[in-house]
């Protein structure tokens, strides 16, 4: 049996559900030397600001238990080289571009998704809401705040092209993800990336000093798969029409069947990368495994099989 992997987030359709996690590949170069980047469903790639960035000084990642911290700052060459050099790349490989942006403020994300949106080949928009907000005074991210998170998507939309999906990232460490979820949906978001990383801290037991600079960072990895998995299942019940993207500690084909049976549409392949760069195309081959090991024909059968009665399936 060969079993049926397309999916869709909204108007996007993708061949299979495994995509990459925005700032775990790059835009797909740094993988493909692996394996056929047109192979997987899509590239999440990092997120993109308007203008270049070196990010935070070293050490911007520390190892931690079944996880990984890291507070990069953004780093990236800004949008216009992204443009020029990196979607024509991944582009000409077969690959297929899901762009993640990040702002320094709302009026920042509306030109970043003018930009991208114009561009040939862009599959869909993911916004990054886990970006200081600017205008709050205690520099609170706005994921934070269910209104700004929703004004941030508000705009996004309002700038992208009509026929290019916005998806909303957000974070778990909120008062609420299903009222946040529900404010970006209400703000007309095509679907939704849950989770982003957890804010964090890992201090050195040697110098007594925090493990990454600026001290806290974002973690990712096993430890906060059961997290994210309980956000994309209260999400998907709350709002089993809107398309997700299950991320957060992926590390074979039967963790991307768990999220699926939660609620999501695909799934993010993202810290494992950083050991295994040919993790994705092994997550994919275990994935089909799994499927067929089961009896089941389409992949899209499996979404949010775990909110059904008896075997879901």
């Amino acid at each position: 049996m060969n079993a049926d992997l397309r999916t869709r987030l909204g108007a996007l359709r993708l061949p299979n559900p495994v995509v990459t996690a925005a700032g775990c590949a790059g835009s797909g170069r740094e993988l493909s030397q692996f394996f056929d980047i047109g192979e997987i469903g899509a590239v999440t790639t990092k997120s993109l600001m308007l203008e270049p960035r070196a990010g935070r000084p070293a050490p911007r990642m520390a190892e931690t238990p079944s996880g990984m911290l890291s507070t990069t700052g953004m780093q990236g060459p800004g949008v216009d080289v992204f443009l020029q050099r990196d979607l024509p790349w991944l582009l000409s490989r077969g690959g297929r571009a899901i762009v993640s942006i990040a702002g320094s403020g709302v009026a920042e994300f509306g030109e970043l998704a003018r930009r991208v949106s114009e561009a040939e080949g862009v599959g869909a928009i993911e916004v990054n809401l886990s970006c200081p907000d600017p205008a709050d005074p205690a520099g609170r991210h706005f994921a934070d705040d269910a209104a700004q998170a929703a004004t941030v998507v508000q705009t996004v939309r309002s700038h992208a092209r009509s026929d290019v999906p916005v998806l909303a990232k957000l974070a778990a460490d909120v008062p609420d993800v299903v009222e946040l979820a529900g404010a970006c949906v209400a703000a007309r978001a095509d679907g939704l990336t849950m989770v982003n990383t957890l804010r964090g801290m890992s201090v050195d037991t040697r110098t007594l000093r925090p493990a990454v600079a600026g001290g806290m960072g974002g973690l990712s990895g096993p430890a906060i798969r059961p997290l994210a998995v309980g956000c994309v299942y209260r999400v998907h019940e709350a709002f089993p029409e809107v398309p997700i993207i299950g991320v957060g500690g992926v590390r074979t084909g039967t963790d991307v069947l768990e999220f699926m049976a939660a609620g999501a549409s695909a799934v993010g392949v993202g810290t494992v990368n950083f050991s295994d760069p040919s993790a994705c195309a092994r997550v994919l081959r275990e994935f089909t495994e799994a499927l067929e090991a089961r009896g089941v024909s389409r992949a899209s059968d499996v979404v949010g099989a775990a909110h059904r009665p008896g075997t879901g399936v």
